[in-house]
């Protein structure tokens, strides 16, 4: 008698499933009808702005995961490509390249970082920065979600503990803090994923002055580091 209830009661519901089919396709496929973003990042690994656009680009996916799905897939850049593989102090470094203006940059950098909630750091040391950028297209063909990670993982280290950015026990601990498999013996040899990058390097930043840059499904292009709302705007332009 329990069996011809629950069958009874699907048949009463048939009425009100034909009657409704558009709205049941709705329900059932849910997700499915999220729109698609794809967001291409351009940046550098010790390009503070590049960092403060990576955590308000976070904070407007968050805000608007319920309506899209996001592919994000980040792209090198190096701001000095003859900087020392063996890293400089710095406040050194700075002063050297912003003169009597370090201060003033430090001051507004520090004031930008507590904007988005980290604190910057000024200990270290700077330098090359092509290593990180190996890892970060090695990440990639583990996933842009590990690779999304990744370059998060190398700004928290870099920009607010002082880790430095060309350091190879630095990138380890961040590859193996993300998930990523295989990284010690990719990064061993220096001609892994070399060729690669620099392709990039010549292909997608040669025709950008500046960094970070984004480009959202193909067409929508934005530069600096954006506020949440800006972002938000940029996706609704881009899936229209």
């Amino acid at each position: 008698m329990q069996f011809v209830g629950i069958v009874t009661k699907v048949l009463n519901l048939l009425p009100l499933l034909s009657v409704h089919p558009s709205r049941n396709r709705r329900i059932m496929s849910g997700a499915s009808e999220k729109k698609l973003v794809r967001i291409e990042v351009t940046s550098d690994t010790v390009c503070p702005w590049c960092f403060v656009g990576k955590k308000n680009l976070d904070k407007a996916i968050a805000a608007s995961n319920n309506i899209y799905n996001f592919e994000i897939t980040w792209h090198p850049f190096q701001l000095d490509p003859d900087a020392p593989k063996e890293g400089i102090d710095k406040r050194e470094y700075y002063g050297k390249k912003f003169g009597s203006q370090t201060e003033r940059m430090e001051a507004r950098m520090s004031e930008v970082f507590k904007s988005v909630g980290v604190e910057y750091s000024f200990s270290g040391l700077t330098g090359n920065t092509i290593d990180s950028h190996r890892l970060i297209y090695f990440a990639r063909q583990q996933g842009p979600e590990k690779q999304h990670l990744l370059v998060e993982e190398l700004a928290i280290g870099y920009f607010t503990q002082g880790k430095y950015i060309g350091d190879h026990e630095f990138l380890l601990e961040s590859a193996a803090e993300v998930g990523i498999v295989g990284a010690e013996e990719f990064l061993k040899d220096p001609n892994n994923g070399l060729k690669e990058v620099e392709e990039e390097l010549k292909t997608i930043s040669r025709n950008i002055s500046g960094v970070p840059y984004y480009v959202i499904n193909g067409k929508h292009k934005l530069s600096g580091g954006q506020i949440p709302e800006v972002f938000l705007k940029a996706f609704q332009v881009a899936t229209t």
